[in-house]
């Protein structure tokens, strides 16, 4: 009997998270909505708590409205989002109460199914969420973060996947290689390892095209019997995104293995993002070129672009290469934590610290204190002797000796805002702050008009008059009117 393999689309979560660093807004992927529901995806990841924050910061766009109009326009696909275990607000930590309500409100809106990971398996954190989930009537995809380091065997993946597969409600475990650096000859060894640890449980693979052998990855798990890969649109795939669907698809045919998507839906969708990249000012996603360095610093590819802005904030984007080079070392310092949100910014920032006053560790973030306390979870290996000292003997760090992570109430909550706001409003102020959510409630409506702003047809027109363009023809449509230029002969 031949395996089916499913495909869980990414194009709307993290091919534009990797892409666009979660800036694509509702209008943009409106006309492709139709078509993506109608390809046949397993499931389509859709949101998490970072495009809440970007979509309200960066446009006013309100993101439970922008929540809203997507599912409508999926009505048939079973939608995801993904969270950490013990955060939805920034980097520190996040009541048991508003997690819960933040899973709680998500599947009032439509959303069914969330993935969920700890890079350093807290897993007793992840199976209360695991928990939590499933009684309030969602499916919960726990994760495993793979990472390149000394510390993280096959076996250790193996051994933790095995406790997920037995939590309630799991019926489906979501592997990830956030940074790009599993190696076809690792997941040959770490793939198998993984199914035979997890029995019936339908394993996910998503890998993360940063070298280039994502594809060769996915090949490695279909070997091994995962029957889930995860792929986004061609213009936003590759590269620190995800392989392409349409770059599988001939992969799988050689493998003779069978699919289920409607290939007719494939160019719709490419040809908008195509649209979209341009409307919102970004390049398509196209394969990187492979560089070794990536498995010294193993950086997911959206922090090397906050590095470089944080460094050229100081005025010192000349020392990039430098912050890359110390990247490793604190890395392993740290005890070589796998190289994903939020540690991956712990160590990147600690990084950028040390390159920047010159004398390492003198200015230590409190998050890097905390780590190191082992409040974010057990740290993977010891960190090195000197540097914790140095961690423990910043000013900060007496006042995190005894810290316990704050357990409010959701009422006890609630008491520090207006009376009556909504679940969704009482979640945006939490996860912003006041003023931004009045910002957002004093803004022009939100935009789901998927219309070509001026400049994106100014644009288009000056493709179909070029010399040498390939385009024969432009069509502009609105409710009012709809305006078709075509070229001379074509």
């Amino acid at each position: 009997m031949t395996t089916v393999i499913d495909f869980v689309d990414q194009t709307l979560r993290d091919g534009q998270q990797s892409l666009w660093g979660i800036r694509m807004r509702a209008y943009q992927a409106a006309q492709a909505l139709p078509s993506i529901d109608r390809t046949g995806f397993s499931v389509v990841d859709l949101t998490g708590p970072g495009m809440f924050t970007v979509l309200l910061r960066q446009f006013r766009d309100d993101p439970w409205v922008s929540t809203d109009y997507l599912v409508q326009n999926l009505p048939t696909s079973k939608l995801r989002s993904g969270m950490r275990a013990r955060n939805i607000l920034g980097f520190g930590f996040t009541p048991d109460s508003i997690m819960d309500l933040w899973v709680a409100t998500l599947i009032k809106h439509g959303i069914t199914e969330f993935w969920l990971y700890d890079c350093l398996y807290d897993l007793p954190t992840m199976k209360r969420l695991t928990t939590v989930i499933h009684e309030a009537g969602g499916e919960p995809v726990p994760s495993i973060m793979y990472g390149f380091t000394s510390v993280h065997d096959d076996a250790f993946f193996a051994d933790r996947a095995r406790e997920m597969a037995t939590w309630p409600g799991v019926r489906a475990i979501y592997v990830e290689d956030a940074a790009g650096v599993l190696t076809p000859d690792r997941a040959a060894t770490l793939l198998p390892a993984l199914r035979a640890a997890t029995g019936d449980v339908t394993l996910e693979l998503h890998c993360h095209n940063t070298t280039g052998l994502a594809q060769h990855n996915y090949i490695e798990g279909m070997k091994a019997g995962f029957t889930r890969l995860h792929t986004a649109s061609r213009p936003m795939a590759n590269g620190p995104s995800l392989p392409s669907t349409e770059g599988m698809l001939p992969i799988l045919e050689r493998m003779d293995f069978e699919h289920r998507l409607d290939t007719s839906q494939l160019e719709p969708v490419a040809n908008n993002f195509l649209w979209a990249a341009r409307d919102a000012g970004f390049s398509p996603g196209q394969m990187a070129e492979y560089d070794p360095r990536i498995y010294d610093h193993q950086l997911p590819g959206g922090m090397t672009g906050t590095l470089k802005n944080q460094l050229a904030q100081a005025g010192m984007a000349h020392r990039m290469p430098d912050v890359l080079a110390e990247i490793p070392q604190v890395r392993r310092e740290l005890g070589e934590p796998i190289m994903a949100t939020p540690f991956s910014q712990f160590v990147g920032i600690q990084s950028v610290l040390n390159i920047i006053t010159g004398d390492r560790y003198s200015m230590v973030p409190d998050e890097v204190i905390q780590y190191a306390l082992g409040q974010y979870g057990p740290v993977p290996s010891p960190i090195a002797p000197d540097v914790l000292d140095r961690i423990l003997a910043v000013d900060r760090a007496e006042h995190f000796r005894t810290w316990e992570q704050p357990q409010p109430s959701l009422a006890e909550v609630r008491k520090r805002f207006p009376k009556g706001i909504s679940d969704e409003e009482l979640l945006l102020r939490l996860m912003t702050s006041d003023k931004e959510v009045d910002d957002l409630l004093a803004a022009a409506p939100f935009r789901v008009d998927p219309r070509r702003r001026l400049t994106s047809i100014l644009s288009n027109v000056e493709d179909l008059v070029a010399e040498k363009s390939r385009a024969s023809a432009v069509r502009v449509t609105t409710p009012d009117y709809t305006l078709r230029l075509r070229k001379s002969g074509g």
